[in-house]
């Protein structure tokens, strides 16, 4: 039976997993928007991040919590963004605003000098990460709990 310490341990790693998928899929958005030359704007972000944070099932619900994140935000802002977030293949508009397609792909592609890509789930990229940083003398007997690529926002 497992003491309550490790039990923490094991659900701070699964928070730290679930931060960085939703990070991976924030950065997924963000690419597909700028790919589709829409404009990154901190609205669009918060919104977003409502999103990918919460199960929302109507545009309002969306305008509730992101309004006390974002106090300037109005109800067309939202119906804007998430038309565009729909028309792009991000979300998907059944019973329940929910990301498409976003979970079946992988947290990180790697592309080889071949032309060959590689997709690799957040558990396998953190595998990658682990051994190559004790490889390079990095690590020393430490675990990796989580990875965050930081890219800057266009304005």
């Amino acid at each position: 039976m497992k003491n309550a310490a490790t039990m923490t341990k094991e659900q701070e790693g699964s928070m730290e997993l679930e931060k960085f998928r939703i990070q991976m899929q924030r950065e997924q958005i963000l690419q597909k928007l700028k790919e589709q030359e829409y404009r990154v704007t901190k609205q669009r972000i918060a919104v977003i991040d409502i999103i990918l944070e919460n199960d929302c099932g109507s545009c309002k619900e969306i305008f509730y919590r992101t309004s006390k994140v974002n106090k300037n935000i109005g109800t067309a802002t939202i119906y804007r963004t998430v038309n565009m977030l729909e028309e792009i293949g991000a979300i998907n508009r059944r019973n329940i605003y929910q990301l498409s397609g976003m979970e079946e792909s992988g947290a990180v592609v790697v592309t080889l000098e071949d032309g060959a890509k590689l997709q690799l789930t957040a558990e396998e990229w953190n595998k990658v990460a682990q051994k190559g940083m004790e490889a390079c003398g990095y690590l020393d007997g430490e675990k990796i709990i989580s990875i965050v690529h930081h890219q800057p926002i266009m304005k």
